[in-house]
């Protein structure tokens, strides 16, 4: 039995189970068949979606790193904090590595893998050719993905406002919520994108 030519064929990004690649009737999807991520898409709309669930996210993270974020009251005390004071909390000593790290991985790096996949599909979206070096913000995109890492922020300050709330009054600020969005964003954004439709893209306009 003769394996079929290497162009024909699809690997997961997830776990690298390999596919042979079918026509897809229009708004039809492909999953793969061990782990279920998505492979390929054929809707007309799919970097529509992208681009504009990437363009959401970028705003939540401004409004997530300008407002308020918690609101603490404790014996008469009020401390409103937000990602950037709890960022510069540490800016000092030998807290600078942790504020550092947590500027990295919390904003810095999310927001440079959102861009990077608006720049790359952006002009696709409006018809035009890619930009120069736009496989190489895609593949950053790629990349930066285990590093982005606003979703274990959240969960480290849920458990935090677990054993917070047993001392002190806390209010959620604007800020927690357009997190909680971002990462609900991020997550459903990753979830459906097809890798291989935006490659295949870039190459196509690429060509033209």
């Amino acid at each position: 039995m003769s394996l079929p030519p290497l162009d024909d064929l699809i690997a997961c990004p997830h776990c690298d189970t390999l596919h042979i690649e079918r026509e897809l009737p229009e708004g039809g999807s492909a999953r793969c068949v061990r782990c279920g991520i998505v492979l390929v898409t054929r809707r007309s709309d799919a970097l529509v979606q992208m681009v504009s669930l990437a363009c959401a996210a970028v705003i939540l993270m401004m409004a997530a790193i300008s407002f308020p974020f918690l609101d603490i009251n404790a014996a008469g005390f009020t401390n409103e904090t937000s990602v950037l004071s709890a960022i510069m909390a540490f800016s000092s000593g030998k807290g600078v590595p942790v504020a550092i790290a947590v500027a990295l991985f919390i904003i810095v790096l999310p927001l440079t893998r959102l861009l990077a996949l608006i720049y790359a599909v952006g002009p696709l979206v409006l018809g035009h050719k890619p930009r120069p070096g736009a496989r190489i913000a895609f593949a950053m995109t790629e990349q930066l993905r285990p590093w982005a890492m606003a979703e274990i922020f959240m969960v480290g300050v849920a458990v935090a406002l677990v054993k917070i709330t047993g001392i002190a009054q806390v209010t959620i600020g604007p800020a927690f919520w357009a997190f909680v969005t971002l990462v609900i964003i991020t997550i459903f954004n990753d979830r459906i994108m097809s890798r291989y439709t935006v490659w295949k893209a870039l190459d196509l306009t690429s060509r033209d």
